[in-house]
């Protein structure tokens, strides 16, 4: 029982690895003594015990074929998965975060290819790594993916929620169930983390925006980021081999009224 959640010998790619939660998933890994693989846009200045950095535009499909080429290569398999990266976001390009009445075609497509289709296809490079020993795949969704974003607590706070975040994030809901269903046969384990309000810095720095969310917890407070790092060691540990399919939502209350 004392090595349940023992991440010792396991490979772990982290798609998504820099930034507010991604830090934090990366340095719970390790730390539970995970060889952790970690990709980002953008580098890094502390480097971690443990942790291989690889920077990678994600949006390039050569750039992204040749992580999991990297990790063939260097480890001849992956145990465990974790998809946190995203690319599009909601401005298209244009600085600002467009409301659904004036959400182009372009921008909708960029915002669900950078999100759900990214998560669809780190699953299907992965799998090739996986089939012969199994592993454990762990999609990054969002309590957007359960509820809409109230508009009336952003009003001009800059932190809108586009419309594609929460249709990816729900869709990555039912591409976790799917691929549980379909993948169980090779012993790979695909469940999600759904997480609430964990805004970064730059948000807490906004006093009466970060108090609306807080507001909007059952426990009247947003998360720090170390308080997801128990969903992801257990769902990339032994502790969670009879787990398939499954969400775990850390989001202080938030969805549950």
């Amino acid at each position: 029982m004392e090595k349940l959640f023992d991440l010792s010998g396991k490979v772990i790619l982290v798609m998504g690895g820099s930034g507010n939660l991604g830090t934090a998933y990366v340095d719970a890994l390790a730390a539970f003594g995970g060889t952790v693989v970690s990709v980002h846009r953008k580098e890094v200045a502390e480097k971690r015990e443990n942790v291989t950095h690889i920077l990678a535009d994600l949006s390039k499909k050569a750039a992204h074929q040749a992580v999991f080429e990297r990790i063939a290569v260097e480890y001849g398999r992956l145990d465990v998965l974790i998809n946190n990266a995203a690319y599009g976001g909601g401005s298209g390009g244009k600085g600002i975060s467009l409301d659904i009445e004036n959400f182009d075609d372009e921008t909708w497509a960029t915002g669900i290819e950078g999100n759900l289709g990214l998560t669809f296809r780190n699953i299907r490079g992965a799998i090739p790594l996986m089939k012969e020993r199994g592993g454990s795949i762990i999609n990054i969704a969002s309590m957007y993916g359960l509820v809409s974003p109230d508009p009336s607590i952003y009003g001009d706070s800059g932190n809108n929620n586009p419309v594609t975040y929460g249709v990816s994030k729900a869709g990555i809901l039912q591409l976790t169930r799917y691929a549980a269903a379909n993948l169980a046969g090779y012993g790979i384990r695909v469940n999600a983390v759904t997480p609430g309000p964990f805004p970064n810095g730059k948000t807490l720095s906004n006093k009466e925006f970060s108090g609306k969310l807080a507001a909007k917890t059952m426990l009247g407070r947003v998360g720090k980021s170390h308080e997801l790092a128990g969903a992801i060691i257990l769902l990339a540990s032994d502790a969670s081999t009879f787990m398939t399919g499954s969400n775990i939502t850390v989001d202080g209350g938030w969805t549950a009224w």
